[in-house]
Formats: C-alpha cells, sequence, structure tokens
C-alpha cells in the first residue's frame, strides 16, 4: 500500500519540523517540510496530504503570543482550505508550538465556529520548562473512553519531554473544560511516575486538571505539549543506560497510529 503523505509546516521560527519528518517517516509515512508561504501562494495544496503535522518551535519568535501569528494564518489565510482538510476526515496533530496554534486558530478544542474556546499561556512557575514529564493516557481505559487515534494502545503511563515557556492549558469557562472531560476530548494529562495526579514540577505548567493534550470531537485532530519525536528511539530516555534499552520509544506509537489509520481509511 502507498505511505501516507504527512505536510510538516514550517515558518520563521520552527525548529522541531524535521524531528517530526523523522519521526513520521520512521512510522512508515512519506513526509515533505513545506512553508506556510507555499501554501498561501499556491505553490502545494493541502489536499495533496493525508496528515498535516504542526511541529513546535516559536513560530514568527513567539512575536504577541506563542503560536499566535500562525494561528492566524491559519484561520484567516487557508481557512477554507483547512476546512475541505478536516471535513474529508483526514488528520492534524500539533505538538508544543503546533498545540499552541492549533487552539488559537480555534481548531481545538473543536469548535464549529472556529472561535476560540481555550489558550496556552504562561507557566505558572513564570518561566521556560525544559524536563521529561510523566504522562497518563486516557485511552489506557481507567477514564471514559477516549475516542483519539493517535493515542490508541498507548500504555497507561508514557514518559516524554517538554520545552515550553508557555504551556497552561486553560479553557474560556468551568463549563468547556467540563464538556472536554464528559466528551472524553482530555488526552493525556501530567502525573507522577505511579499515574497519580502531581503538582510541580510533574505538572510543569499549572494546566488545570493536569491537561496535556486534547483532541477534537471526531479524534482526529490532536494537541499535544510534550514533544513524542524527542522520544522515538529508546536511547532517547534519559535513563535508557541503568534501565535498559526499549526498542523505541514512548512517541514513536503516537505517530505509527496516525500512519496507520490514514493508510487504513484515506
Amino acid at each position: 500500500m502507498p505511505r501516507p503523505k504527512v505536510l510538516v509546516l514550517r515558518s520563521a521560527g520552527t525548529n522541531c519540523d524535521k524531528e517530526t519528518a523523522f519521526a513520521f517517516s520512521k512510522a512508515g509515512a512519506e513526509t515533505e517540510l513545506v512553508h506556510i508561504n507555499q501554501l498561501k501562494g499556491g505553490l502545494k495544496k493541502l489536499s495533496a496530504y493525508q496528515i498535516l503535522a504542526l511541529p513546535g518551535g516559536f513560530s514568527y519568535g513567539d512575536a504577541l503570543a506563542a503560536g499566535k501569528i500562525l494561528a492566524n494564518e491559519l484561520r484567516y489565510k487557508l481557512i477554507k482550505e483547512l476546512k475541505k482538510f478536516i471535513h474529508s476526515g483526514k488528520l492534524i496533530i500539533g505538538i508544543c508550538n503546533g498545540f499552541q496554534i492549533l487552539v488559537k486558530a480555534g481548531l481545538l478544542p473543536g469548535n464549529t465556529q472556529g472561535e476560540q474556546e481555550a489558550t496556552l499561556s504562561i507557566n505558572d512557575s513564570a518561566k521556560f520548562e525544559d524536563r521529561w514529564v510523566y504522562l497518563k493516557s486516557q485511552a489506557a481505559g481507567r477514564r471514559p473512553q477516549v475516542k483519539c487515534i493517535w493515542t490508541q494502545g498507548l500504555p497507561e503511563v508514557i514518559y516524554l519531554p517538554v520545552a515550553h515557556g508557555e504551556g497552561k492549558f486553560v479553557a474560556k469557562d468551568n463549563a468547556a473544560l467540563e464538556r472536554l472531560a464528559k466528551s472524553g476530548q482530555i488526552v493525556l494529562q501530567y502525573c507522577n511516575e505511579k499515574g497519580k495526579d502531581a503538582g510541580y514540577p510533574c505538572n510543569p505548567n499549572g494546566s488545570k486538571n493536569g491537561i496535556a493534550g486534547i483532541c477534537d470531537e471526531s479524534g482526529k485532530i490532536f494537541g499535544l505539549m510534550p514533544h513524542p519525536e524527542r522520544h522515538s528511539f529508546g536511547w532517547q530516555h534519559p535513563r535508557w543506560m541503568r534501565q535498559g534499552l526499549k526498542k523505541e520509544g514512548d512517541g514513536l506509537q503516537i505517530f505509527k497510529n496516525g500512519v496507520t489509520y490514514a493508510r487504513k481509511f484515506l
């Protein structure tokens, strides 16, 4: 079967595009790095791809707010193409800055009107947090069934690095937060190594309810602050010399899930 095509979007300030493309390639996809201007100018067509990936970094230097300028470009320059892409059932993933972009463009949590229902604000620590964190996956079956296709088959607790200054997930009100929980859109939550809720530094930014990743109601659009592409190999784990070399890193399954779904259904 043909390899699904992944568009890895970049702009000035993006710096995790090559790592993200490599992870998708390792998972079995054909990847292409595409600058936002190529889409805006019509040199590349979003419709030619099955997966859109928004990688981490500091798009446009995080001017105004993290991810805000690129979010506005998506929202006001490419919204027609994005709507067609989403309505055709294709997949989107946003990692770190990509998550910030999806939220600020109104593509997550998934408001059909494209209105912004949440944000990712300055960490409670008021500093850049660069550390490894434990995450509990709600797809493991302990909570209401999560529909996110990206996290199927993940262990109950995974270990990924974070690197952000504005990662605190804040919903616009308590009602919006409750809807996310009831609809199974809260996908990953910060925890300690035993999978229990914990404060700082386990929760590196102070996100409400420890939210580290969410999906839209279809389960096909996924955003997360941690970096799965930075734990694709077992040797990327900081303690692999002491704990033994795993065949794969905890993050690779996320990319495999997207590629498997695209190959089967798109």
